[in-house]
């Protein structure tokens, strides 16, 4: 009559063992540090270990561990004042060849990593994490596009076999075509305004003037920051952070808060990282020594190819500046291996780039091709006690290769490192930013603020706990002592959940927590009530704890199916915050149908089931 298989009994234990398994990570605080990662050829291992206790003992900081790391080294440390003292000081001691960043640590035991445990992913108003301000060069995606116009009037010239002598920028979006004496000024307007008509432009005897018109200007300047916003979204998800906050602040800047990251240091890497690939032919048959002393072809510009090691001599090269194919016209790249075995990164180009790979190759078979790796690095300096940020850009010639046959849209590029082709093939992937982007500003946010909210949400849910404890002891007495520690089982369970599915846990979440908490109350209740009816009909004691149970489970199924939807909504249409309430709503439930219909029918069981001439229950 009141029975409760052992498999089920099984069941239970297996679930609260790995529920308490996978939430004891969330035990473990978190330690503020400080990452730091070596750009390409800057020191590593032991030196630089060295570096960082050079730099943090000149400001009297005393860390709790210097670890190293495959990309560099993290610093732990004992406090907040002190992170942001040490991330100060490293970044001065350390020079551009550093990316420092502020980080928490984790502190969970490598055994219990082992099992695959972590804690759960906490949003920026709980955990706090890593808030970036950044400042878009609007003048820069300017010059890229009027650049990009001004090889587009070369290009309709030359198809339309007008000839030119010069076509130059001469400042404030103004484009002069030069053309030659013998051209047909009158058809070169009429081909430019044809495939050009956003330019103003007027003739004056044989220079064609093309202006940008103000009203394009400020497109552009405003499609360089919402490009960069959806950018940076795709970078941020190829760095796998959770709920981040991207956002328009002001003309000319974004806001990117990044909560619960693990490796802050790349994830500013990647999202000021600008790196990317031009292919450009090989001026050949160059004088190297009029090159070495300035002298370069017109039509070439002089490069370096990159160097196997510091000490190398710099190799120079000439190269066209007319770019073949670049980053941005990559629709998919792919970190891989080349035939023999060495880092590559495959590239598909979009039907524009693939058309240029292909007309060119056609033409160019046993001929040199280079690719031109571009990197633009961040660096600070102090200038009269004040932090400056600027760039140094980063250009060097990674690969020559003679072209063995006519290819267009995909191919591999070579002579990359390993973690260069990775990063690389994410950036490529991500999209490039249509204007280069300055950290102004770079905080951590809480655990000060973080650490109040959780502290509060914490409170809540516990005095929700005690209040059901006092509440349902009196009343139900040994039922409600039942419920008390179902209600203890489906915390662990949800937390446990949480941690495994990497689930973020925001402070809305906590107001999810608490109602689910208030919908497995209402379901014991239900329970607990029915089998007080069974017992007032005259139903025998363990008959009535049965039939409450049996009856009660249709009604709770029915209330807690509608609460799922309910969640299942406001998380496919809801944003942050909401998303939050949503999924801890909807796992609380799902915890709470468990332990109300399946964890106390197994205490009450255990607890009632054996005894033989039972008369009455503690209900």
């Amino acid at each position: 009559m009141l029975e409760f298989p052992r498999w089920k009994y099984a069941v239970i234990l297996l679930v609260l063992l790995i529920a308490a398994l996978y939430a004891l990570p969330n035990a473990f605080p978190q330690d503020p540090s400080v990452q730091v990662n070596a750009n390409r050829g800057a020191a590593t291992g032991v030196a630089l270990q060295q570096q960082i206790a050079n730099g943090l003992q000149a400001d009297g900081i005393t860390p709790k561990a210097v670890e190293l790391t495959d990309e560099g080294a993290l610093v732990r440390l004992s406090d907040l004042d002190a992170q942001s003292k040490a991330a100060d000081g490293l970044r001065e001691a350390l020079g551009p060849d550093y990316v420092v960043a502020l980080n928490l640590a984790s502190t969970v035991p490598d055994w219990l990593r082992a099992f695959g445990g972590k804690p759960m992913v906490l949003g920026l108003d709980l955990q706090g994490g890593v808030h970036f301000e950044m400042q878009v060069d609007q003048q820069a995606a300017m010059d890229k596009r009027l650049d990009a116009y001004a090889e587009e009037t070369r290009t309709v010239l030359r198809e339309n076999r007008i000839g030119y002598t010069s076509v130059e920028r001469t400042g404030g979006g103004t484009i002069v075509a030069t053309l030659q004496p013998t051209a047909d000024a009158a058809a070169a307007v009429r081909v430019l305004a044809a495939d050009q008509p956003v330019l103003l432009r007027e003739r004056q005897g044989n220079r064609i003037v093309s202006r940008v018109p103000e009203t394009e200007l400020n497109r552009i300047a405003m499609d360089a920051i919402e490009q960069n916003i959806t950018t940076l979204r795709n970078r941020i998800d190829e760095v796998g952070v959770a709920e981040p906050v991207i956002q328009r602040q002001g003309t000319d800047r974004v806001v990117v808060q990044l909560p619960g990251v693990q490796d802050t240091a790349e994830a500013k890497r990647m999202i000021g990282a600008t790196a990317t690939l031009e292919y450009r032919a090989v001026i050949e048959n160059v004088d190297m020594d009029a090159v070495q002393r300035g002298i370069v072809p017109a039509d070439g510009r002089l490069y370096y190819q990159r160097q196997a090691s510091p000490d190398d001599p710099r190799i120079p090269i000439v190269l066209s500046r007319r770019v073949i194919a670049s980053g941005e016209q990559m629709v998919a790249a792919q970190s891989t291996t080349d035939q023999n075995g060495l880092p590559a990164v495959s590239v598909t180009l979009d039907s524009a780039g693939g058309k240029r790979m292909f007309d060119f190759t056609s033409v160019s078979v046993g001929k040199p091709m280079a690719v031109v790796y571009i990197e633009r690095i961040p660096e600070t300096r102090v200038v009269d006690g004040e932090e400056v940020r600027t760039f140094r850009v980063n250009e060097e010639v990674i690969s020559v290769a003679n072209i063995q046959g006519v290819f267009s849209r995909q191919f591999q590029t070579t002579g990359l490192e390993r973690t260069e082709a990775d990063s690389l093939a994410r950036l490529l992937r991500s999209g490039s930013l249509a204007a280069p982007m300055d950290f102004v500003a770079e905080s951590i946010i809480g655990p000060s603020l973080g650490a109040e909210n959780v502290k509060r949400g914490v409170t809540a849910v516990l005095y929700a706990f005690l209040f059901t404890l006092v509440f349902f002891t009196i009343y139900y007495r040994m039922f409600g002592v039942f419920t008390s520690i179902a209600l203890l089982f489906n915390l662990v369970i949800v937390a446990a959940t949480m941690s495994i599915f990497g689930a973020t846990m925001t402070l809305p979440g906590f107001a999810g927590l608490a109602l689910s908490i208030g919908l497995s109350v209402d379901a014991n209740v239900l329970i607990n009530e029915r089998i007080r009816e069974e017992l007032r009909n005259g139903m025998p004691a363990k008959a009535a704890i049965a039939a409450g149970y049996d009856k009660a489970s249709t009604s709770i199924f029915d209330a807690n199916v509608t609460g799922i939807l309910a969640g299942v909504a406001l998380y496919a249409f809801g944003t942050g915050p909401l998303r939050g309430f949503a999924v801890t709503l909807v796992v609380g439930i799902i915890a709470s149908m468990f332990t109300a219909l399946t964890v106390t029918r197994g205490m009450a069981t255990l607890w009632y089931g054996r005894r033989k001439k039972l008369k009455s229950i503690a209900i």
